[in-house]
């Protein structure tokens, strides 16, 4: 399957090269530019998208890191909007670059990749627009390749809480600048009411873009995974529920494997949705009695998990040989062992006197001298934390019996 998309991605890489060529050739040759340019134009768009292509491709080859959001599993969508703007930028060239929106064009570009692809592949499309105009120069270059750079920083990591009203009163405000600032300095016009309204109209231009298309990435892209976790990290949730019915110590051994791993979650800032996951579902299996990843990775899949959070699954089920396993994962494995160790002791004997302290400090020291931590990825001095994280709920643990 892998194998197949890369095989897609790297034939869309191809498209583009032969897209942008194509349609810089055709501007150049159809507006009537020499030769010399024509020729010029269209290796310089070559180039630029090639550059685009390259930061792309480096950026997959650093895994789901590589891309911002869920961009890596997404990898065609971002190719597919650089292409529509390589059609922009070339139709840009017929229209006053006072009117340009390219200020919200770098945000789209860099929240469907990451920051330095947006940059590097929207400073490469205004220069394509520049080079396509009659009399295009390094002035309207300069101006909307500072305000890009200026609003992807300003975008960047965007939250399903972040505020965006300052980031976009930012943006604009610098677009405005500028673009009054290109009028005055660069085409020596005098104050007026006509210097103002272009530079209004490109703000207004820019602002309706930027909210129609933050709205929807907020979403479709943000909330959308947010809301699945929602609803499959809900006890109440079905497949829970069946687990319940069937499989009632299964059930439970979940239920207290995920808080015991939210609170390390928590006192570690990692990613606590996907760590509440993979707390109640890493046994879901034993619905069918497996336990093998080929065998019940089907519940996820038909359950439509989250990406994520089946990669977090994979990798605490069957981890791959030498790689090093998260800390979301050790969080999970060091509440299951301490709280399956617990119903042990509590199914012999309800009555039993616990020594928590004792019990915490044995389990974890048993995974350091048998260099087990050594798997994970996490320091010793977070691992303290999570031992004094697991003294702290002792009250917590009565509820076992």
């Amino acid at each position: 399957m892998d194998e197949k998309r890369d095989f897609k991605v790297k034939l869309v890489y191809l498209g583009l090269l032969v897209l942008t060529g194509g349609l810089v050739f055709a501007f150049s040759y159809l507006t009537g530019k020499s030769y010399e340019a024509i020729l010029r134009n269209t290796i310089v768009s070559i180039i630029i998208t090639g550059t685009t292509v390259f930061a792309h491709a480096d950026a997959l080859g650093k895994g789901k890191e590589g891309l911002t959001y869920d961009n890596f599993d997404h990898r065609l969508r971002f190719l597919c909007i650089y292409a529509g703007m390589i059609v922009l930028a070339c139709a840009f060239s017929l229209v006053p670059n006072l009117f340009w929106p390219y200020m919200a064009l770098f945000v789209i570009l860099s929240l469907f990749s990451n920051t330095e692809i947006g940059i590097v592949s929207g400073i490469g499309l205004v220069a394509i627009a520049v080079l396509l105009e009659e009399s295009g120069g390094y002035q309207e270059f300069l101006m909307y390749a500072i305000a890009g750079v200026v609003a992807v920083v300003l975008f960047k990591d965007l939250k399903e809480d972040t505020n965006i009203r300052i980031p976009t009163a930012i943006s604009l405000m610098i677009q405005a600048v500028l673009l009054t600032a290109f009028n005055i300095l660069f085409q020596n016009r005098t104050l007026s009411f006509e210097l103002f309204v272009l530079p209004a109209i490109n703000i207004m231009i820019n602002l309706i873009i930027l909210l129609i298309f933050l709205n929807m990435f907020g979403i479709y892209v943000i909330r959308k995974t947010n809301d699945r976790y929602m609803s499959i990290n809900d006890t109440e949730y079905p497949l829970l529920v069946r687990l319940k019915e069937e499989k009632k110590e299964e059930y439970y051994r979940a239920i207290h494997t995920a808080y015991l791993a939210e609170r390390i979650a928590i006192g570690l800032g990692l990613n606590l949705r996907a760590v509440k996951n993979c707390s109640y579902y890493h046994r879901i299996g034993t619905l069918e009695d497996k336990t093998a990843w080929e065998d019940v990775k089907h519940f996820y899949e038909d359950e439509h998990f989250p990406l994520e959070a089946i990669e977090y699954l994979h990798e605490y089920i069957e981890p791959q040989k030498g790689a090093v396993r998260s800390t979301e994962s050790l969080a999970v494995n060091v509440s299951e062992t301490f709280i399956s160790a617990l119903m042990d002791i509590f199914r012999e004997d309800k009555t039993a006197k616990v020594n928590y302290d004792q019990l915490i400090d044995s389990l974890l020291d048993k995974k350091i001298s048998g260099n087990e931590i050594l798997n994970y990825d996490i320091s010793y001095i977070q691992y303290d934390q999570i031992r004094k994280i697991l003294k702290k709920e002792k009250l917590y643990y009565d509820f076992l019996r």
